[in-house]
């Protein structure tokens, strides 16, 4: 019972103390562990000073006969009592009967608990690593975390996703995968690159992770430019006010022409204004990313910086926008630009050196094969190390699927909605199609409907619609 079984135990706990708090002396078990001696017992129905009661009422159930009992202690090597080693009814070998412990069944006895003790206790030292690893792991993940909340969460849905994928893939019985099985070990191994795979996050800059648009550094940029707005609508005012003053203080036209002047001039800076909040606004728009940013809304952002001038507070005149400022708003797709998405690649190939430089004994060996090739593609295009599918484990192709599934689903992030699952079925289907993604495994993902057991878990209501599976791009059901 208990152990490697799995068998639950249905005995009461020997409890080493009552509950007066005094030491448990009438169970021989507990009075071993107390007093750390080895106890012989040759009759349990006629020995004093113990209570055996509880081993009689077994005996009537079960028709059995306990006799004789030699408790020996475990100690570890601390010489601290960890456990009791318990022997009942010693048998004769030439008859078969029940008959006392001898002194050499003592010392044999005392010698296996010793042995004993040292399994147990080694034991329990790798349960004890393998706690402080995981601990270790995810005190990594909560500084992310801490870091960014967009990223944290992530470090958690992925290993979950991962693993679902990987035991799809290790139930299917037939196809191009049937060959693929796991042991426990190797769940383990998975399961650690999963919870490992964007270590390397540690490293990235913040203002680059949580780039919520495009002008956002340590703050919103934009902030700078509706000053600069406000200061062109300023300037504007106080030049209509010139012009009108001016106008006032001339005597060499009439009444007529000097009224149509002013409405005129009042005109031209109602127009000039309007115009300045629809540029501002348009800027503000852009400045959010998207999926897609139109070449003439690009040609329209770089008129604006170079067009107007401004005067600015060392009393220059400048360029409206500068050409950093340019650069962030014409970014065609999301709010990174290609130097920014450089340092967000480096995370992986910080990841590997991480992960690389560790002293993995044999079971976890291939976690940094597997963590670091979750960006990899399988025509080769991928990063860090151009690999081909060819030159990939399996686990590391499920890693990547799982990498992106969780990144189109996810409602945490600071520059998109979390799309829905026939939405990024569909993304993913067309991955599959340029050979980005493994297509047995996104095949094997549809096929037996992980996406749906992890959206069960983690998406909300509204991202979970209906799949029309016969319309995801390159499915093969």
């Amino acid at each position: 019972m208990g152990g490697t079984t799995g068998n639950p135990i249905p005995f009461y706990p020997v409890h080493l103390y009552g509950k007066d708090g005094q030491p448990n002396t009438q169970m021989v078990a507990a009075y071993s562990a107390l007093s750390g001696k080895t106890i012989n017992i040759a009759d349990a129905y006629t020995v004093e000073g113990f209570d055996f009661s509880g081993t009689r009422n077994f005996d009537k159930k079960t028709g059995y006969r306990s006799m004789s009992f030699l408790t020996v202690p475990m100690r570890n090597h601390e010489g601290e009592i960890i456990g009791v080693l318990q022997l009942i009814n010693c048998k004769d070998g030439a008859h078969g009967n029940v008959v006392p412990f001898s002194n050499a069944d003592e010392r044999l006895a005392e010698s296996l608990a010793s042995q004993a003790a040292i399994a147990l206790t080694n034991r329990q030292l790798i349960i004890q690593l393998e706690e402080l690893f995981e601990s270790f792991i995810g005190l990594i993940n909560s500084a992310i975390d801490e870091k960014s909340p967009y990223t944290g969460g992530h470090c958690q849905r992925v290993p979950v996703l991962t693993m679902l994928l990987a035991e799809a893939v290790n139930n299917i019985q037939s196809g191009p995968l049937a060959g693929f099985a796991m042991t426990e070990k190797d769940r383990y191994e998975l399961k650690i690159a999963g919870l490992l795979h964007d270590c390397g996050k540690v490293t990235t800059p913040v203002h680059v992770v949580d780039k919520a648009t495009k002008l956002e550094t340590i703050f919103d940029r934009i902030s700078l430019i509706d000053t600069r707005f406000e200061v062109m609508k300023r300037d504007a005012e106080i030049s209509a006010l010139k012009e009108r003053l001016a106008l006032a203080h001339t005597t060499e036209i009439d009444e007529m022409t000097r009224r149509n002047l002013g409405y005129a001039i009042e005109q031209g800076y109602r127009d000039q204004i309007r115009r300045l909040d629809e540029e501002r606004d348009f800027l503000r728009v852009q400045n959010s990313g998207g999926e897609f940013m139109p070449q003439e809304a690009q040609d329209r952002v770089r008129e604006i910086g170079t067009g107007y001038r401004w005067t600015d507070p060392s009393g220059n005149v400048a360029q409206f926008l500068t050409e950093d400022e340019i650069a962030n708003l014409t970014i065609s797709r999301g709010t990174l630009t290609a130097a920014e998405r450089e340092i967000i690649n480096h995370h992986i190939v910080a990841t590997i050196n991480m992960l690389e430089a560790l002293p993995w004994p044999r079971h976890l060996r291939n976690v940094p094969e597997y963590a670091g090739g979750h960006h990899e593609r399988m025509d080769g295009k991928g990063y860090p190390r151009g690999l081909s599918r060819e030159q990939m484990s399996i686990p590391s192709r499920v890693m990547g699927i799982a990498d992106i599934f969780e990144a189109l689903t996810a409602k945490d992030r600071p520059y998109k909605r979390g799309k829905t699952l026939s939405e990024s079925l569909g993304i993913l289907g067309k991955f599959k199609e340029n050979g980005h993604i493994d297509p047995d495994l996104f095949d094997v993902f549809v096929r037996q409907k992980v996406y749906l057991r992890y959206a069960e878990k983690f998406l909300d209501p509204e991202q979970i619609d209906n799949v029309d599976e016969a319309k995801i791009p390159g499915y093969v059901p």
